[in-house]
């Protein structure tokens, strides 16, 4: 008896591969709740933005804010 065939093979592959997203993603979702929950920003939210634009008009003579 030569076992299992290829494509079942594959299909417990694509089966452990869809339930580990799924883990992942559910552990995302209860680490960004905490994080909601604690008040604070999380830091891949801050790692996204981009604050050039806010220096360059600090930077600017006139722009307002006084130093």
């Amino acid at each position: 008896m030569a076992g299992r065939s290829r494509s079942s093979f594959n299909k417990r592959l694509k089966e452990r591969s869809r339930q580990e997203k799924a883990r992942e993603k559910a552990e995302k979702k209860v680490q960004k709740k905490l994080g909601k929950q604690e008040g604070g920003p999380e830091v891949d939210e801050l790692s996204s933005v981009d604050f050039s634009a806010a220096q360059d008009q600090l930077a600017l003579p006139n722009s307002g804010i006084e130093e």
